[in-house]
């Protein structure tokens, strides 16, 4: 279990290392958390700083979501060696779960992070990337009616075990609870933008959305 618990803490150290933090401190000590929305994320990176800004961003907090699934499964660590009682599929479930909580609640940053969608989908593109394909549809489609770049995110996050479901469901039944955990995460961490939609008290992303084509 010793390999478990240190991997698992690994990737969630990796998943600390916020990307809009790090890039905003290169940035000339630009702290994300004081601008805009005051979220880590690459949403509110774009809105205040642009799209180099943010897709600098967005490749940092996906590949941190990547590296984690990729290489720590495997990786025989000096001194604990690969468990044999220990399953390479879920402790890659638990790495990238791991990533994904360390970016919403990182470590280097007092713990204020980003919502977890980057990171979700680097995850995802690591562990299953067919996913990816259903969840940027449904993302796309959401943002273009409704406008709202978080009700995108959240639609898109429980498309995925939906997807599953439908396809490799009861083959994969690890990947099917590791998605549905997952998506339940990202509508918590979104629960602020469910809110403020629900009382009226947000603007949309876009102008030209079909919903808000005329305002």
């Amino acid at each position: 279990m010793l390999e478990l618990g240190l991997k698992v803490f690994i990737a969630y150290l990796a998943g600390s290392l916020n990307g809009a933090l790090l890039v905003g401190w290169l940035n000339g000590g630009v702290d994300i958390r004081k601008v805009g929305s005051g979220n880590a994320g690459g949403t509110n990176a774009l809105r205040t700083q642009g799209k180099l800004f943010a897709a600098l961003v967005l490749l940092v907090d996906i590949g941190k979501g990547v590296l984690p699934v990729l290489f720590l499964p495997g990786l025989d660590l000096p001194g604990v060696g690969l468990d044999p009682e220990v399953s390479r599929e879920w402790l890659t479930y638990a790495c990238g779960g791991a990533a994904i909580f360390g970016h919403c609640y990182p470590v280097w940053f007092q713990f204020a992070g980003g919502k977890g969608a980057a990171t979700t989908l680097g995850v995802l593109a690591a562990v299953a990337p067919l996913t990816i394909l259903p969840a940027a549809a449904a993302w796309f489609g959401v943002l273009m009616i409704f406008g709202y770049v978080g009700l995108a995110t959240i639609v898109s996050a429980f498309v995925i075990p939906v997807f599953v479901a439908f396809t490799d469901w009861p083959d994969q039944p690890g990947l099917f609870l590791f998605t549905s955990l997952v998506a339940l995460f990202v509508a918590y961490t979104h629960r602020s933008n469910i809110r403020k939609l629900m009382q009226g008290q947000t603007r949309p992303d876009i102008g030209f959305s079909l919903m808000h084509r005329s305002d």
